[in-house]
């Protein structure tokens, strides 16, 4: 996973439970120190994210909220996620909380070339800010590479039943999140040919 990549990872912990519901990966402090281990290299937070609170649980969840809205222009003419469509946040607010988070680290880049390596350039927090400050930052930044970069413009809704993802077209023939995505629209449709026919017969 690239790090412009940690926006639509944030964006789908909401996802489809297997039962006509929502499950929500973040839904307590636990479930969120989960999810920063796991990527704890992309957010800059080395192996120490620092301790994951009520606080930071609702600051993220908050982020999430304006990355789904966003989200949901970018898919534009396309319908937002089901999850979205009650209760989308203003632009303006979903933008204002990006750019809050993103401003409350700065940063400098930091170049570096290893022997036998290519150049690269680390985006380093200056001062000491705070584990949940970087996290944040780290998090917002990513958002807004990923919107102002080219794959905004093949970001989808799944259109399967009951998913709530958004996800990348990797190819011009994929139209779900997932395989097992397609699988349960083709039951679908094909249940709907069935109900269709039977209500037409004498």
């Amino acid at each position: 996973m690239t790090a412009t990549r940690l926006a639509l990872d944030l964006a789908v912990t909401l996802r489809h439970d297997g039962h006509g519901g929502v499950a929500d990966d973040l839904a307590d402090t636990a479930g969120l120190a989960t999810w920063v281990r796991d990527r704890a290299t992309l957010l800059d937070c080395c192996a120490h994210p620092g301790a994951v609170d009520q606080e930071l649980l609702d600051t993220v969840r908050e982020l999430r909220a304006a990355v789904r809205s966003l989200f949901a222009r970018a898919v534009l003419p396309g319908p937002p996620s089901r999850a979205d469509d009650r209760r989308l946040l203003p632009e303006g607010e979903a933008i204002g909380r990006l750019n809050a988070a993103a401003a409350g680290v700065a940063t400098v880049p930091e170049f570096s070339w290893a022997p036998g390596g290519s150049p690269a350039v680390r985006i380093r927090p200056t001062g000491d800010p705070s584990a949940a400050d970087r996290l944040t930052a780290a998090l917002a930044r990513a958002a807004i590479a990923f919107l102002q970069g080219p794959e905004r413009d093949l970001l989808r809704a799944c259109p399967a039943p009951r998913c709530v993802r958004y996800f990348v077209k990797e190819h011009a023939r994929q139209e779900w999140c997932a395989p097992s995505c397609g699988n349960r629209a083709r039951v679908a449709r094909h249940h709907e040919r069935r109900r269709a026919g039977q209500g037409g017969a004498p």
